[in-house]
């Protein structure tokens, strides 16, 4: 027997897993296809150097997903996720030795360029 869907969503990365939360919501029967052994996509994280140490396998920095509109909607803290941040955003080592470095306070930011 063959199953129905009214959707199919190739790939269950942040992006995917959102559309597909959205129509179902809407009540439409969603199938999620995943090649990757977990889903999560570049959002996935794991303890991979050290017990206890969680670090970001692929992208790190999705600094607008704790101020989506879409994401809140989705009561996703109902689930389980908490946001983390750091004070510390961001940091690019130049060439030259030094580098620069993003944090979430804008005249620790300036302070630091």
């Amino acid at each position: 027997m063959t199953e129905r869907v009214d959707a199919v969503v190739v790939g269950a990365g942040h992006n995917g897993l959102v559309a597909a939360n959205l129509l179902a919501d809407a009540g439409w029967d969603v199938l999620v296809c995943e090649a990757a052994e977990a889903p999560g996509g570049a959002v996935r994280s794991a303890e991979i150097t050290a017990p206890g140490f969680v670090s970001d396998l692929a992208s790190a920095f999705h600094p607008l997903g704790a101020a989506s509109p879409v994401l809140r909607e989705l009561d996703l803290g109902a689930h389980g996720l908490q946001w983390r941040h750091a004070p510390t955003v961001l940091a690019h080592p130049t060439p030259d030795g030094r580098c620069a470095v993003l944090h979430r306070r804008l005249d620790d930011t300036a302070a630091a360029l």
